[in-house]
């Protein structure tokens, strides 16, 4: 018999998704709850703990005072809007709660799982490769970074000193991971960029061969597919020269960039892809699925096994591995991530996908345009994908942003590009129109004119 207590929790669940459904249509943008207000939403644990009524009640102030990812005036992460198919399957993966290991715990949940990686890898061009889930591009980061510097020792051996190169515009992951790995942060080459945020492929081999000459083993070439900040591209394809040149592993770190496979545009940013050996794709950016779901494609099949498979009887008890993830996943326990993404792409087909994208870099180009149009505003780089870099003249584009949040118009963050402190406007959700952009230039332009006359 199903605990009364939880049919009261689904029931509240009931009532409360569509009060906060409307309360984000009425509010699109809730002002920063100040810290001490913050903390008053959050009772301490004691000992003999409280009703569910009290519970339930504290979660609904929550949610109540939480910021809004979800509505087109948020622009401020990698990730917004929310797809109903994908949000009904993380629901109901809450339900089952089930634990992506094996066969025998997560049924036909491994099937999903085994068909959405399937066609991921076809997308990348790795048909003959694998890959495995994990709970976000960071850890997807971490993983690629082990794998190499496992095959690097078991190609030659320790070394005294070993050197992972990237760029200065990639992710903080990459420290961290060399950091995590015993690498140590001081292994990181930080590669120049170019004036729109690329790696320079001609510094990477200046360096590459600076090291070698002192004696120094590289670890892993790790491309940026869609930056942090301006969405920008290395080149692929002259990295993969010099990774094959002097046998480096090359990642591609593709958390933010990597759905644009999905899109012919987007294509042409990935030349080069299919020479190199790893790749991260988090879905839960321009794919709109919940966070998080992040996956980590290798071009050749048996690395994870050779690195991550571990004997343990009291898991694997039933089927081949090929159903049995956990002997390929760096976590035991998995909460069934793949489930919600491939609900999403059930719903759309890659068509529907290669059209949300297209949408999007509509919507990318529309406000391009009125930036340029504007005399106030200055565009600070040429997008390579959905991030728009851009001033004000004479304002500080920091107080800028936190105006427009405290006054409810707009979340949004700033991002340096250069010298220069910008405006970052992430243009990833569908439900944004051409309308909502223009108000938000308008609005952005009234609050820099109060600030500078002020």
């Amino acid at each position: 018999m199903t605990d009364p207590s939880y049919l009261e929790a689904l029931e509240f669940l009931a009532t409360l998704l569509p009060e906060l459904a409307a309360s984000e249509a009425e509010t699109p943008v809730r002002p920063p709850l100040p810290l001490a207000e913050a903390a008053a939403l959050v009772p301490a644990i004691s000992d003999d703990g409280r009703p569910l009524s009290e519970v339930l009640a504290t979660l609904r102030e929550l949610a109540l005072r939480t910021p809004l990812t979800t509505t087109p005036r948020f622009f401020n992460q990698l990730f917004s809007g929310r797809d109903p198919a994908a949000t009904a399957a993380e629901m109901l993966a809450a339900h089952l709660n089930v634990s992506m290991y094996t066969y025998k715990a997560a049924g036909p949940m491994v099937l999903v799982e085994n068909a959405l990686l399937d066609h991921m890898l076809g997308v990348a061009g790795f048909r003959a490769g694998e890959g495995t889930f994990t709970t976000g591009g960071s850890l997807s980061n971490l993983l690629a970074v082990a794998i190499a510097r496992n095959e690097a020792q078991a190609r030659g051996g320790e070394a005294r000193q070993w050197a992972l190169y990237t760029s200065s515009a990639a992710h903080y992951s990459m420290p961290k991971a060399a950091s995590i790995l015993g690498l140590g942060r001081q292994a990181v080459r930080r590669i120049e960029v170019d004036e729109q945020g690329r790696m320079r492929p001609e510094a990477l081999a200046d360096q590459l061969r600076a090291d070698l000459e002192r004696g120094v083993r590289p670890v892993m070439i790790n491309a940026t597919a869609g930056t942090t900040v301006m969405g920008a591209f290395d080149p692929i394809e002259a990295l993969a020269d010099i990774a094959h040149e002097h046998g480096i592993w090359i990642h591609v770190d593709g958390a933010f960039g990597g759905s644009l496979l999905l899109h012919e545009r987007g294509q042409q940013l990935f030349a080069g892809l299919e020479r190199c050996d790893s790749l991260t794709w988090d879905a839960h950016k321009m794919m709109g699925v919940p966070l998080t779901c992040s996956a980590l494609l290798l071009r050749e099949r048996g690395a994870l096994e050779r690195h991550l498979g571990e004997d343990a009887d009291y898991l694997f008890q039933t089927h081949g591995p090929e159903v049995n993830p956990g002997l390929r996943s760096i976590q035991c326990g998995r909460r069934n991530d793949p489930l919600k993404l491939w609900a999403a792409w059930q719903r759309h087909g890659d068509a529907g996908y290669r059209a949300r994208l297209q949408r999007l870099l509509e919507l990318r180009d529309h406000v391009v345009a009125r930036i340029d149009q504007h005399p106030e505003l200055c565009m600070r780089h040429t997008p390579e994908s959905l991030n728009v870099c851009f001033e004000m003249a004479g304002v500080s584009s920091e107080e800028l942003c936190a105006q427009l949040n405290a006054r409810g118009l707009a979340v949004v963050g700033h991002g340096q590009v250069g010298e220069r402190s910008t405006v970052r406007l992430v243009l990833i959700n569908p439900a944004q129109t051409e309308a909502v952009l223009d108000e938000f230039v308008t609005n952005l332009v009234a609050v820099g004119i109060e600030l500078r006359d002020a």
